[in-house]
């Protein structure tokens, strides 16, 4: 066996649907807000000239970034995503975000354009 692998128990493939690897999730704890420092984005690249607000810099479990990025969409009252460790607002919410994720514990700046 190649070392430079992490170890998957000897499953090389699984044809089951709801197969999960639990070393992968389970190794990924979720820092408290204190302790995490994320950046609030304005872009518009690549999003067919629409506008959306970013959150980067999340450290912690998918489920959480899920959680996070519904309480944010849920107060702005618009719709978005999370995914990749990024959670996108549709709209410009820089200032709404901001303040709501300080308010929440959160090391929040607003950076880039």
């Amino acid at each position: 066996m190649n070392k430079n692998h992490k170890n998957s128990g000897g499953i090389v493939y699984s044809t089951n649907p709801d197969f999960r690897n639990t070393d992968e999730n389970d190794a990924i704890e979720t820092r408290p807000p204190s302790s995490q420092e994320l950046r609030i984005w304005l872009e518009k690249n690549h999003r067919a000239g629409k506008t959306v607000t970013v959150i980067k810099g999340f450290a912690g479990k998918h489920e959480d970034l899920d959680t996070l990025a519904k309480t944010l969409k849920t107060k702005c009252g618009t719709g978005g995503s999370a995914k990749e460790g990024e959670i996108i607002i549709q709209g410009d919410h820089r200032e709404k975000v901001l303040a709501l994720l300080q308010k929440m514990g959160y090391k929040a700046k607003k950076a880039g354009s």
